[in-house]
């Protein structure tokens, strides 16, 4: 069942941002939605009003923390218990990267498509404790190859963690994480087992998710992005089978049942162990409501068939302008289109900057120099339409 235009229109009206431009920046931000703006007001307003530190304002804070990792697991296929509220995508990659017993000459492969945050910190384990790091060329994948055998061949038997994304954020590939987690976990190494560390920003939000039954041992997300919540509230999810084998970098209130001098740490023991201290807690407010306003649309799986359907749209439209090459040679898998302009006045930046003045929001990547436009289940077919006629005009 596809949803009809009447429906994405009335839908529309919720998210105010949306009135006034033509947003192509899911994949960067995503608009909130009016409920969701409301419900950070009033959370506010409430922990001002009653508190802010009171027995009822922090029995409130323990009860939004609650219903918002529910609310997440519900979305993504798990249970709470495996999810640890966290402020960014980066925020849950760093867990997992400073959580494993690194020792020296262990080895950590990632894709040459991950973000420069996850780089540098790989980068740090490399200088801190001697590991090796190497990167394989999945960009050479887009169009033709198989990802699988690609990440496969650069597997060695020292080889200890595989970060890969599973949506690329630059060229919007979306890579077979299922098939991906086989092949790494049951590849022969010396001592340890292969993990799994996803960064899921482009891929919460628009793929039908399980994580559970995907077996990837850590998944990083946020929900700024295509769940349009708050920037400042996202999640970690670590696998039940992979749990025992991370341990938390940082140690704070939320994340310990009591301290004492002298003692192992006491631990809660779920996800919540990997949680600190004090947050902005109405962030998470906006962020249960922004998920429940996308829910009130169809179905997970209904929602991505139409983020499809309008990728395809523009990508097709894109290719009929002769100085617009998509990166892709087949329709987009997921939300994101990325395409380069040849201009002999005009770069990459400055097309985005000259669209933006003109209502149209999209996003340059610097590898490889492409413009990125992200297209959500909101948008429309005439957005689409305004988007490439902005361009093929400027020639």
């Amino acid at each position: 069942m596809s949803l009809d235009l009447q429906t994405i229109l009335q839908h529309r009206q919720q998210f105010p941002a949306l009135a006034n431009k033509r947003y192509f920046n899911y994949g960067g931000q995503g608009p909130m939605p009016q409920s969701a703006l409301i419900a950070l007001h009033n959370a506010h307003d409430r922990i001002q009003q009653d508190g802010p530190f009171s027995v009822a304002i922090n029995d409130e804070i323990q009860e939004i923390m609650k219903g918002l990792r529910e609310a997440i697991a519900a979305d993504l296929g798990t249970t709470a218990k495996s999810i640890a509220l966290t402020e960014n995508v980066s925020m849950g990659c760093n867990m997992a990267l400073w959580g494993m017993d690194w020792r020296e000459g262990d080895h950590i492969l990632l894709t040459d498509c991950e973000y420069p945050s996850v780089m540098t910190t790989v980068e740090e384990l490399r200088r801190r404790f001697g590991v090796k790091v190497t990167t394989c060329p999945i960009m050479q994948t887009l169009n033709d190859g198989d990802p699988v055998q690609m990440i496969e061949r650069h597997l060695l038997a020292n080889t200890r963690l595989v970060i890969v994304s599973h949506v690329l954020w630059n060229t919007g590939q979306v890579l077979p994480l299922a098939d991906i987690v086989k092949v790494c976990h049951h590849y022969p190494t010396q001592a340890y087992p292969i993990q799994v560390l996803v960064d899921a920003a482009q891929s919460v939000g628009v793929l039908p998710l399980e994580l559970d039954a995907l077996g990837a041992d850590f998944y990083a997300f946020t929900g700024h992005k295509w769940w349009c919540g708050a920037a400042g509230a996202g999640g970690f999810y670590v696998h039940p089978n992979a749990f025992d084998r991370l341990s938390p970098t940082f140690a704070g209130w939320r994340g310990i049942t009591k301290g004492v001098i002298g003692e192992p740490p006491h631990w809660k023991p779920d996800c919540r162990r990997f949680e600190i201290s004090t947050s902005s807690f109405p962030l998470y407010s906006a962020l249960r409501e922004a998920i429940a306003t996308h829910n009130q649309v169809g179905t997970a799986a209904e929602r991505y068939q139409r983020i499809g359907q309008m990728s395809e749209y523009l990508w097709k439209r894109l290719s009929e302008i002769p100085q617009v090459r998509c990166l892709r040679t087949s329709p987009p898998q997921a939300g994101l289109v990325s395409f380069r302009i040849q201009h002999p006045d005009l770069n990459h930046g400055q097309w985005v900057a000259n669209l933006e003045q003109q209502g149209l929001f999209v996003r340059k990547i610097n590898l490889p120099d492409c413009i990125r436009a992200s297209v959500h289940y909101l948008t429309l077919e005439e957005e689409c339409d305004q988007l490439v006629e902005a361009i093929a005009q400027a020639f």
